[in-house]
Parts: C-alpha cells; structure tokens; sequence
C-alpha cells in the first residue's frame, strides 16, 4: 500500500472509517533502547543490561521500553500518510493505549492505522485515528491505542 497524501479537510473526511494503510517493518535495535534511556534516564535493567536480561528475564533478553514504541509511531505513520496545506499539525491526545506484548529487541515493529472519526472544529480538522503497533510473527501487537490530532489546514 502506498502512502496517503492529504490536501484538504474534505480529502481527509474521505477516509472516515477506513484503514489509511499499514507501515514498513522497522528493527528495535540495542542502540534506540540504549539511546531512548539516555534520553529519559530509565536506565531499568530489563531494558539496557542484556547479560541480566538473558539470566532473569522472562523474555530472555532486553526490551524496548513501553514509551519508546509509542514515540517511533509518527516516524511509522509519516509511511502511511502526508497531510499537505496543514498550517500547523498539533498532537492532541492518546486515548486507550494499552502496552499488550514486550517487543524484544531486534523484533520488527510496524504500524497500522485506521481513521476512526473526523470532527471539523471551527475550520480545525480533529483526527482520532486507531493505531496498532504490530510485531512481526506474533499474534499480539506491541500496543494499540487512539491517537487524536488537529489540523489546520490553509
């Protein structure tokens, strides 16, 4: 699937219910963990010390932190779908996220998004797009949740 370019509030009303397709496969790698704590001081062993993960871990190896997949979800969605003629596009708010499965590091992690409403809020477009985060070869996404986002087209 290729990805979505959107010009116009009427454009983006279009895919009201509707998948807005699925991104590429993206590798959780020892160094985005590794980086990810240094950016937020949660140096928690199960994420950055892979001999102790290996001996106590019921993954039997480091995991990438909760927070870390959720931030590599607009690089994930910039794959699925440009908004154009946006003034300004704000994060709104996450309603229902739910952490369902560890993602190990070196698994593949992508998205797939559906646009579940659109509300045209005085000429602000507010997007609440239903996100899973899938894990490649498991039968549980990494996490799932709603997205809200408001768009101010020209």
């Amino acid at each position: 699937m290729s990805k979505i370019t959107i010009h116009s509030y009427q454009e983006l009303e279009e895919y009201v219910g509707r998948e807005l397709g699925v991104s590429d496969y993206l590798t959780i790698t020892q160094e985005q963990i590794n980086k990810f704590a240094d950016a937020t001081l949660d140096y928690q062993w199960i994420h950055v010390d892979a001999e102790k993960a290996k001996q106590e871990s019921p993954y039997k190896n480091t995991i990438a932190h909760g927070y870390l997949n959720l931030s590599i979800l607009p690089y994930l969605w910039g794959q699925i779908l440009e908004v154009r003629n946006s003034k300004m596009t704000l994060n709104y708010g996450i309603e229902r996220v739910r952490f369902q499965q560890a993602v190990v590091v070196n698994d593949q992690v992508r998205a797939r998004a559906k646009l579940k409403s659109l509300v045209n809020l005085k000429g602000t477009a507010k997007a609440e797009i239903h996100t899973v985060l899938e894990i490649k070869n498991s039968n549980k996404p990494a996490l799932e949740g709603t997205f809200i986002f408001l768009y101010h087209f020209e």
